[in-house]
């Protein structure tokens, strides 16, 4: 399971309040190797997560190739969805992005 805020610093407030800066997340690259499908009843992104990469923690991958800037791991039904091939590639594009925060 990758913890993708190991290397996300924590910061205290004035009032002594732990917080996580917030992270960064990269532009998902295209690759001909990406899978598409399209959403059905029920689906969400943890188990598409689950079902593609064998890991639910990382349903911000496809979240975010796929633009959702929902509030929500529920996925509309009937909609085309790019399921990103390369999830190493990604969480090291993660990884750099956010090292230095």
């Amino acid at each position: 399971m990758a913890d993708r805020y190991k290397n996300i610093r924590e910061a205290v407030t004035t009032d002594n309040v732990r917080y996580r800066v917030n992270a960064i997340y990269p532009e998902v690259p295209l690759s001909e190797d990406d899978y598409y499908v399209i959403s059905t009843g029920g689906d969400r992104y943890d188990i598409l997560a689950q079902q593609f990469y064998n890991d639910h923690t990382l349903w911000w991958i496809i979240a975010s190739a796929n633009n959702s800037e929902r509030a929500s791991l529920i996925v509309e039904p009937g909609v085309q969805l790019r399921i990103p091939a390369n999830k190493e590639k990604i969480l090291q594009l993660y990884s750099e992005v956010n090292k230095s925060r």
